[in-house]
């Protein structure tokens, strides 16, 4: 059984690799651009006009512009929402780079992804320990009688609001924790946690994604598939910083820790 948990473990971990280091991957956002900030719709190296109306933003460029919507060149003006899916299939790009429409507490932005961005020519892979059985274990989800949203730090420093769903209880080494957690749109969970080694030995702080407990509230908490957030990747990532309550007073020593 720990030799499968053990292959599972390396597949999952090359993949990882795998994914962000492709050409529209985390590795390659150079920027988040607040269109509140350019009231005039003209953002740094990005063609076309961008101004936020209502819930959507208006785009409008000039075939010379080089822009294309929807795998067409562009020339006039279009509205555009949220891009919902990975960076790659963004409705809006510009050569080789993908322009993502993002909205957060109803404000807009446009994130440039490049795959001649300067961090996926640097990067030579992540730093993970290898899997331990001991990292995981049991969990049992209880869910909140409805939902909550606590105001955490982002990564850009900003304040923004996280919504929590409940709490997974687990024991590791005799001792009971908790990781207050999000739900994900297909059941799944999402922590984020920091620990003894965050900031010493591994990043700040990381995240965790529990499989959909069952009826009973059963899952897995995996420490070995513990992830560095996007913003490790890049700077330009809103990453939410751990809720009160889930820094964990134990040295978490497994799952992904750095990059190389």
């Amino acid at each position: 059984m720990t030799t499968d948990a053990s292959d599972d473990w390396k597949q999952w971990h090359e993949h990882r690799v795998e994914t962000v280091s492709e050409p529209h991957g985390p590795l390659a956002l150079t920027g988040t651009h607040w269109l509140e900030d350019h009231p005039e719709g003209r953002l740094p190296d990005v063609p076309g006009t961008w101004v936020a109306e209502g819930e959507t933003v208006v785009l409008r460029a000039a075939g010379a512009d080089g822009l294309t919507v929807d795998g067409r060149p562009f020339d006039g003006e279009v509205r555009l929402g949220a891009d919902q899916g990975p960076a790659g299939a963004a409705r809006v790009a510009h050569g080789g780079r993908r322009l993502v429409v993002l909205v957060r507490e109803g404000a807009w932005a446009v994130r440039v992804f490049d795959p001649d961005a300067e961090a996926r020519s640097r990067f030579r892979g992540i730093e993970a320990t290898a899997y331990d059985p001991r990292w995981s274990v049991p969990g049992r989800f209880t869910p909140y009688d409805g939902s909550r949203t606590v105001r955490v730090p982002n990564a850009d420093g900003r304040e923004r609001g996280l919504g929590l769903g409940g709490e997974v209880a687990f024991r590791l080494d005799g001792r009971e924790f908790t990781l207050r957690v999000s739900v994900q749109g297909d059941g799944s969970l999402w922590a984020v946690f920091a620990d003894g080694t965050s900031g010493n030995g591994s990043y700040r702080f990381r995240f965790l994604h529990p499989a959909a407990p069952d009826a009973e509230g059963r899952t897995t908490v995996d420490f070995n598939r513990a992830q560095l957030p996007p913003c490790a990747f890049a700077e330009h990532f809103l990453c939410p910083f751990p809720p009160p309550g889930n820094t964990l007073p134990v040295a978490i020593r497994a799952g992904e820790r750095n990059l190389v």
